[in-house]
């Protein structure tokens, strides 16, 4: 179904008509750099330290290769996934990213729409620029993405207005309870949080309001992240939270057996995508210890890195049961708005069904560590 998009494209060149944007995803982030201002492009597309995490992300796809099957005898793909206790029709979310205003003035609302139109579960950002009951109101399937503050009055009541929004599912992110030293944004003086931009969940949240006085930046800055945490603190999530949780930015099996401890329903293997620490493991390298430590104890997805269908199944066949993409639809959002978030969705999935058919298997449960050979 979701490859029909190939046909789609090929009938329309028959009249002279090519799409719009890159169908090599890949391709579009330079044609973002073109169009988005220094300190906008930077953000997104910035890592920490040197790089280097974010280039091992891709380095770790690149030393694994796909071993196709022949004459497997699938006549259709089934996408259809089960995580966190919902059944997904594709095992490709989209990823919280924070500040989307700053690439195009629609914003997470775009991002909602275009998410919605495709059946796709979109994970928004507690850094969004629009509020959570904004983007609900023209989302579809929708998960809650929290950065815990440095407030339990303030994270109590960001969850209650997330379930009272339709947010079924939370997704905690850990590694980000500080920022790194990130030297894109450092170069040029840029934070869009102290300008305004991406704090406006805090904002427009009654608990936060009523400490804010009269230097609301100020107050952001003083309940950002929670350094303090320790897995003892998760109790404090479970009585506030009655849906799944899934912790993101695992990428030690220790941790990985300690959330399956601590009750969790799900973890995203995850570095954020090499934004939080220079010289850490690729995440894809850190998903196959996770896997077969945690077997089905506990539901594991993936990000950081995702580029391509391929790379989909690559994470599929790691044990992942869903990824989630973020820079791609990011870029797509900077050129094309909606339309350009529903170009890369379109893309990546017709790609992850082609490849899958490809290969031999017939669903996005059958491919396994023996369709893949690692190089150097």
């Amino acid at each position: 179904m979701y490859a029909d998009f190939q046909n789609e494209i090929y009938l329309s060149g028959l009249t002279g008509v090519v799409p719009s944007l890159p169908t090599d995803l890949t391709r579009l982030e330079p044609l973002a750099k073109e169009k988005l201002s220094r300190e906008a492009y930077a953000y997104v597309a910035g890592s920490a330290g040197t790089g280097d995490t974010a280039r091992e992300n891709r380095e770790a796809f690149r030393r694994r290769r796909l071993v196709p099957r022949m004459l497997a005898g699938h006549t259709t793909c089934d996408l259809t996934t089960r995580v966190l206790g919902e059944t997904l029709p594709v095992p490709v979310l989209l990823g919280p990213v924070g500040v989307l205003r700053q690439l195009h003035p629609d914003g997470e609302l775009a991002v909602a729409r275009a998410a919605e139109a495709m059946g796709v579960t979109m994970v928004l950002s507690t850094a969004a620029s629009h509020t959570m009951e904004e983007v609900a109101e023209v989302a579809g399937p929708r998960w809650y993405q929290l950065y815990w503050p440095n407030d339990r009055d303030l994270a109590i009541s960001f969850l209650d207005r997330a379930k009272a929004a339709g947010y079924t599912a939370l997704v905690v992110t850990l590694d980000t309870f500080t920022l790194a030293w990130r030297p894109r944004d450092l170069d040029n003086g840029y934070l869009p949080f102290l300008r305004g931009l991406g704090n406006q969940n805090y904002f427009a949240d009654p608990v936060f309001s009523a400490g804010a006085g009269d230097d609301p930046i100020l107050h952001w800055a003083a309940l950002f992240g929670n350094p303090s945490l320790t897995w003892d603190d998760l109790v404090f999530l479970r009585e506030h939270w009655d849906g799944p949780i899934a912790l993101k930015g695992i990428q030690d099996t220790e941790d990985a057996r300690r959330a399956v401890d601590a009750g969790m329903d799900g973890i995203v293997v995850s570095n954020h995508g090499g934004r939080q620490v220079d010289g850490a493991v690729g995440a894809l390298d850190a998903l196959p210890p996770i896997t077969h430590a945690v077997g089905d104890q506990i539901d594991v997805l993936f990000d950081s890195g995702i580029r391509s269908g391929a790379d989909v199944v690559k994470a599929l066949a790691l044990g992942a049961k869903a990824v989630l993409v973020a820079r791609p639809y990011a870029y797509g959002l900077a050129l094309a708005g909606e339309a350009g978030v529903r170009h890369v969705l379109r893309c990546l999935l017709a790609e992850t069904e082609l490849t899958l058919r490809l290969s031999g298997h017939g669903d996005v449960t059958s491919p396994s560590l023996d369709i893949l050979q690692n190089v150097t």
